[in-house]
């Protein structure tokens, strides 16, 4: 049976641009030959296209722009069966982004938000919604905020990505942190070691489950159940081309798994061979795998 998810977060055109590595020297030109691609992608098309790939029933919402890049997006969308009609046309531009990345998985992402983050959604709108789902994935945008808050007072699961984080009180990402039943990071800029600022977040938000993402180290994860963390060691194909979007990657799968009544424990074992599967492709919303494969991958590693 499919799990129904709302997933409520960023939509955005994405051009990736080889480079030869960072820092960036100046040159006037360069051609890197098929090194430069543009794609449909954001944080909410990742996990939708992510979870759809998955399984599951995926009801997305966000804003887009009245132009041809807002078709372009829908059309996409439409491609993999996802429904956009909770996808309102009503910013000046949609939002674009432009991600440097080199040979060694490193990148460097600029991302223009045109006007979304001037966008508010009400929860008495999307009320029917929300309580017609079995998991609310509402990323860290702040048209979110009074949708997390509603949905985590009315005992709604609830997830969400902090992204970076080097600040348990950080001021904008404070309502994701406190209404997220399941909350993820990145290890990336973290002012401690990974288990020390776990411990700081649960202290201060005691969140059901939290997950540092720790790139080729794997993924850290504390459950508030059994009052222990523990690491999941990285999958590796032996091939890494783009490392954008494998947070997403690992975010979406572990909840795909999750709510599917798997235990946190080995949600993450099969999220870590999710993310790991996609960065061998070139493209945040690119390079995911269904369930079978997974599973597959899964059995033959025990």
């Amino acid at each position: 049976m499919k799990r129904a998810v709302l997933v409520s977060g960023l939509l955005n055109i994405e051009t990736t641009v080889s480079v030869r590595g960072f820092p960036i020297n100046y040159y006037p030109i360069d051609y890197p030959f098929f090194g430069i691609n543009s794609n449909v992608s954001g944080v909410g098309c990742n996990i939708a296209k992510a979870m759809t790939a998955l399984g599951d029933d995926v009801r997305l919402v966000s804003y887009l722009g009245n132009d041809d890049e807002a078709d372009r997006v829908l059309t996409d969308l439409g491609r993999y069966g996802i429904k956009t009609n909770n996808i309102i046309k009503c910013l000046k531009n949609t939002p674009v982004s432009a991600v440097l990345f080199d040979s060694d998985g490193k990148r460097q992402v600029y991302c223009d938000l045109k006007d979304i983050q001037e966008q508010s959604i009400s929860p008495v709108l999307m009320s029917d919604l929300l309580h017609s789902t079995d998991i609310a994935v509402l990323c860290n945008i702040n048209f979110n905020r009074e949708l997390i808050r509603y949905a985590h007072k009315n005992g709604i699961l609830t997830a969400s990505d902090v992204h970076v984080l080097s600040d348990i009180n950080d001021e904008y990402n404070r309502d994701f942190m406190e209404n997220a039943d399941i909350l993820f990071l990145s290890h990336e800029k973290l002012p401690c070691k990974p288990d020390e600022f776990m411990k700081q977040i649960y202290s201060r938000y005691k969140n059901k489950i939290i997950v540092i993402g720790m790139g080729a180290e794997g993924a850290m994860m504390f459950e508030q159940e059994k009052g222990t963390s523990l690491i999941v060691p990285a999958y590796s194909t032996g091939k890494v081309v783009n490392t954008v979007g494998a947070g997403d990657a690992l975010f979406s799968s572990f909840l795909h798994f999750y709510i599917k009544g798997l235990s946190a424990f080995d949600a993450l074992k099969r999220a870590v061979v999710f993310a790991g599967i996609k960065i061998g492709f070139n493209g945040a919303s690119l390079g995911f795998s269904a369930e079978e494969e997974i599973e597959s991958i899964y059995v033959d590693m025990k």
